[in-house]
């Protein structure tokens, strides 16, 4: 069992910065792929950011790519998503994920999920 919350969540204007953390229980974090998805109003839910277990490998979305960074510390149980360059578009509800397959950096069918945190970026 690992549970999830996350944190970081504010309100920025366009052009700032946020760091987003996902804190987990459970002594089996560092064998979960953690992933970051957003959903805005209205809209789908948006796969963001991946890192497997190891935090050797990292995936991005277009949308994300070159402007948010994911990280992880398995000492800390922690994976954080440094988000840099915000748009009026990253406006949504950030959810962090675990996924038990620990070596992918896609997640789509994760096993946990947090509660997400509102990120609302003003222009």
């Amino acid at each position: 069992q690992v549970q999830l919350v996350e944190s970081g969540g504010g309100l920025v204007q366009a052009g700032g910065s946020l760091r987003l953390s996902c804190a987990a229980s459970g002594r089996t974090f560092s064998t979960y792929a953690i992933g970051w998805f957003r959903q805005a109003p209205g809209k789908e839910r948006e796969f963001v950011a991946g890192i497997n277990s190891s935090g050797r490998m990292t995936y991005y979305g277009d949308s994300v790519k070159g402007r948010f960074t994911i990280s992880r510390d398995n000492a800390k149980n922690t994976v954080n998503l440094q988000m840099n360059s915000l748009k009026p578009e990253d406006t949504a509800v950030y959810y962090c994920a675990a996924d038990s397959l620990r070596d992918i950096v896609v997640v789509r069918n994760p096993d946990y999920w947090g509660q997400g945190t509102q990120v609302t970026i003003s222009s």
